[in-house]
C-alpha cells in the first residue's frame, strides 16, 4: 500500500521525503492555509521535492471552471494530480480531464456510489474521507471496504486512496481491506513507527550490550 503525505507545509514534505517510505503528497485548500505561503510558490516546490504523486485541488464548482483550473494545475509538474470534488459538475469534469490524460483524484467521497460514479468518469484516484464520517457517527472504514469490493467486481483502474485518516489503526484497517494507498497527516505518520515496547526492548538491548566485553579493532570497539 501507498503512504502518502496529507499536507502542504514544506518542513514536514522535506522531512517525510528523508524518511524514504512516503510514495506522494496530497494538499486541500486548508493545508495551503495552515502553511501559510503562496500556492504558486508551495506547489511546484512540492513537486520538486517530491517523486511521486502530488494532488492539488480545485477551487471552481462548475465544469468549465474545474477544467480550467485543472489544465493549469497540471502543467506546475508531471507528477500533479488535479483533485476535484465528487460532485455532478465535478465528475463531468473528470470525464473531460481524463479524456486529455490529466491523472485526477475524486475527493470529499462519503458513499460507495459516488465512487462508483468517479470511477465511470475516469478518476485515477478515489478518495473516501473517513475520519469525517467517523465524526458523524458511522464507521468511514466500511466505506473503504464498500468501495474495494465495487472495485474489484467490475476491474475499475481507479485507485483507492483512503482519506481523512484520525489515526494509526485506520492505516492499518486500510491496510487490510486492500487500499491503494493512504494519505495521513505529518503526526500520524510519525507514529507509525512507535510501539512503547520497541522502545523498551532497544533500551534494554543497549543496556546489555554495555557489559559485553568488546575486543580491539573489531566493527564494536577500539
Amino acid at each position: 500500500m501507498k503512504l502518502f503525505l496529507d499536507s502542504a507545509r514544506l518542513d514536514e514534505v522535506k522531512q517525510a521525503v528523508d524518511w524514504g517510505i512516503i510514495d506522494g503528497i496530497t494538499t486541500n485548500p486548508s493545508h495551503v492555509k495552515t502553511a501559510g505561503g503562496n500556492p504558486s510558490k508551495i506547489y511546484p516546490e512540492i513537486c520538486r521535492l517530491v517523486s511521486g504523486p502530488v494532488s492539488i485541488e480545485t477551487i471552481a464548482t462548475d465544469t468549465e471552471g474545474i477544467v480550467r483550473e485543472g489544465r493549469a494545475l497540471a502543467e506546475i509538474s508531471d507528477n500533479v494530480i488535479v483533485k476535484v470534488p465528487v460532485i455532478k459538475e465535478g465528475i463531468k469534469a473528470i470525464r473531460i480531464l481524463s479524456s486529455e490524460g490529466i491523472s485526477t483524484n475524486a475527493t470529499i467521497n462519503f458513499t460507495p456510489l459516488q465512487a462508483l460514479l468517479a470511477a465511470k468518469a475516469g478518476a485515477t484516484y478515489i478518495s473516501p474521507f473517513i475520519g469525517r464520517l467517523d465524526s458523524a457517527g458511522q464507521k468511514g472504514i466500511e466505506l473503504v471496504d464498500q468501495i474495494r469490493k465495487i472495485f474489484d467486481n467490475y476491474g475499475f483502474e481507479t485507485q483507492l486512496l483512503t482519506a481523512a485518516i484520525r489515526h494509526p489503526e485506520h492505516v492499518l484497517q486500510s491496510a487490510l481491506i486492500g487500499a491503494d494507498a493512504c494519505t495521513m497527516g505529518f503526526s500520524i505518520l510519525s507514529g507509525l513507527y512507535d510501539h512503547h515496547l520497541t522502545d523498551l526492548v532497544l533500551q534494554q538491548f543497549l543496556g546489555d550490550w554495555e557489559s559485553v566485553p568488546k575486543w580491539i579493532g573489531g566493527p564494536y570497539g577500539d
